[in-house]
């Protein structure tokens, strides 16, 4: 893809979320693109938004199951960029239409104390960096629609990771835990919509530990010279299916000891 194509596609993403309207698949506009291209899109879609005035405060990792990989053929997660005007709380009310479509993930959130960089981070490093962890939902949304409507071709994903990784919002519990007082593995939810129990899971469907998805994009970032700053929110991947969050859903999240997370969408 040229800068212009990447810069029109960019700008697509911005106006199907401004009114709503999901766009065709950039994949399909663009039969040369690779997953450079997406993450060049992906770069300039949030540099438009943070020209508005928006601040980036975290990272999203996105396909770190199994399952999902499996579904989109792949056999790496992606990764997105959590903007200021996507930070929600346990207990908030989304307003109606703020999103398309919008789904809900289950999520060990990781906060940073330290700035943490480098191809060759381990595990130990970034417990190190990390000021502490909490239950979390991710809101999902798409700005591209899921399949073409004329041909049947699913999205794939270089149309996730061009529209910042299905990245909506971040929905932070109010439990906070140092990183090491919980095995991480054995850290899940049962999530409920409307009462009832729609999904449950583990942190091990993270890549088998949660820290493991941040130590790769840590090592992806070390590529253009960039790293996780202090004060980021992680969002380490989902243990959970994404679950469909239409209007008057009531969503709850319990991961036991760990706290829980309340979330409405109006």
């Amino acid at each position: 893809m040229t800068p212009d194509q990447i810069r029109s596609a960019a700008q697509t993403l911005v106006e199907a979320e401004k009114t709503g309207i999901q766009c065709g698949l950039i994949s399909l506009a663009n039969p040369e693109m690779t997953l450079d291209h997406a993450y060049a899109v992906q770069d300039a879609f949030v540099a438009t938004k943070m020209a508005s005035g928006l601040t980036q405060i975290g990272w999203k990792i996105g396909l770190t199951s199994r399952a999902m990989q499996q579904a989109l053929n792949i056999t790496t997660p992606d990764s997105g960029v959590l903007l200021s005007d996507m930070l929600f709380h346990s207990g908030d009310t989304i307003p109606a239409g703020r999103f398309i479509q919008p789904r809900i993930e289950a999520e060990i959130a990781f906060v940073t104390k330290s700035d943490i960089y480098g191809p060759n981070i381990t595990r130990e490093d970034v417990l190190a960096a990390t000021d502490y962890v909490a239950p979390s939902l991710e809101i999902l949304d798409t700005r591209i629609l899921r399949a073409d409507p004329a041909t049947g071709k699913p999205r794939i994903i270089y149309d996730t990771v061009a529209d910042n990784a299905a990245n909506a919002g971040v929905v932070l519990g109010g439990a906070k835990h140092a990183p090491d007082a919980f095995d991480l593995r054995w850290t899940g939810a049962i999530v409920q919509r409307d009462g009832v129990v729609e999904e449950t899971g583990l942190g091990a469907g993270v890549l088998n530990d949660p820290p493991t998805g941040i130590v790769w994009l840590i090592q992806r970032l070390a590529q253009y010279g960039q790293g996780l700053s202090a004060g980021d929110i992680v969002l380490s991947g989902s243990f959970i299916r994404p679950l469909e969050a239409p209007s008057g859903s009531v969503l709850h999240a319990d991961f036991g000891p760990f706290g829980q997370v309340d979330l409405t969408f109006g």
